[in-house]
């Protein structure tokens, strides 16, 4: 609704480009808190951030040149400044470019898409609350109490209520980013949240082109954007299919399953050694016990044995004695 959200000397903060920066922050927070979590290397995200912008003006700015080719022939200088984009030119540019870079660095593709398509939505779910600021991207007049008046000096036609599509939009970006990341918990293959963004997004921008009023192109009775959303929609649903039959494992079920087994190994090795610990112990103190009970005995009978001894030799001794003493009697007989 008013796009000049702060003005210090010579310096004017616009609620577009503060809300295109507040966005691309947070996608990055998001991808780099979600990549630590399922172990992937996160320098690949910045990046990819970096070269994502750059397609992505670059395609955006393409794409409304191509749409917009007659003004464009008429004053090419006017659609080199800052506004004149088309969202799908950026999207298409920033996936491509993105692709290339995966595959120079050799690094899984469609892992780091399911990874970071949830902060793109999220990206596009905050700059369109710069749309609204600035007043472009307008809708169609209405009389419902959900139609907003935009103020003169804005984008959109001043005085007349128009339905709000850049929050109609960013509301939607915003859900499609929830539910991308309640949906990568669950699926099991690459390329499924990626696929499933294609569909979600096509969907919904298919949809909201029939409230806005803006000036955007058209391909038959379709928008621009509505014509590429057509294919899109194909393609994603094509791509979740083919991935979901033939796909290879999803990250977050690999990472679940290494540290499912490592809790496992990890468990089995501390029973064991218990368990070995526990029947070390116990064999010992049996095997003692049982040492011991058997030696005892044992020495016991030594101990009988000596003193049956040494009373026999005390026996022997005098019997011996008697004899001696008989014999000196009997010689002392003789003699008297």
């Amino acid at each position: 609704m008013h796009n000049d959200i702060l003005t210090i000397g010579k310096l004017t903060i616009h609620g577009y480009g503060l809300m295109i920066a507040i966005g691309i922050l947070a996608a990055v927070f998001v991808a780099m808190y979600r990549a630590k979590r399922r172990d992937m290397d996160q320098e690949p995200i910045l990046d990819i951030v970096l070269i994502a912008m750059i397609g992505g003006f670059l395609g955006s700015k393409i794409l409304y040149v191509i749409v917009e080719w007659k003004e464009f022939i008429k004053n090419p200088v006017r659609f080199l400044g800052g506004g004149g984009f088309v969202v799908y030119g950026g999207i298409i540019l920033g996936l491509t470019v993105a692709f290339l870079y995966f595959k120079f660095k050799k690094l899984d593709f469609f892992a780091y898409m399911d990874l970071t398509m949830p902060s793109v939505s999220i990206a596009q779910g905050i700059g369109r609350i710069g749309c609204f600021l600035a007043g472009c991207c307008y809708g169609a007049e209405t009389n419902s109490a959900l139609g907003v008046v935009f103020p003169h000096g804005s984008l959109a036609p001043a005085g007349v209520k128009l339905w709000p599509t850049q929050l109609f939009m960013s509301v939607g970006n915003l859900c499609i980013a929830a539910i991308l990341i309640l949906a990568s918990l669950k699926f099991k293959k690459k390329g499924q949240v990626s696929a499933l963004y294609m569909i979600l997004y096509s969907a919904g921008r298919f949809g909201v082109e029939f409230f806005r009023a803006d000036h955007r192109g058209s391909v038959g009775v379709f928008s621009t954007s509505q014509f590429i959303s057509l294919f899109i929609f194909i393609i994603g649903i094509a791509l979740f299919v083919y991935v979901t039959k033939k796909g290879t494992e999803a990250v977050l079920v690999k990472e679940a399953a290494k540290g499912g087994a490592k809790n496992e190994a990890k468990g089995s090795t501390k029973s064991e050694a218990k368990g070995s610990t526990k029947n070390e112990a116990k064999g010992g103190a049996k095997s003692e016990a049982k040492g011991s009970t058997k030696n005892e005995p044992g020495k016991e009978k030594k101990d009988e044995n000596a003193v049956t001894k040494i009373k026999a030799e005390k026996k022997e001794e005098k019997k011996e004695e008697k004899k001696e003493s008989k014999k000196e009697e009997t010689e002392e007989g003789e003699k008297a």
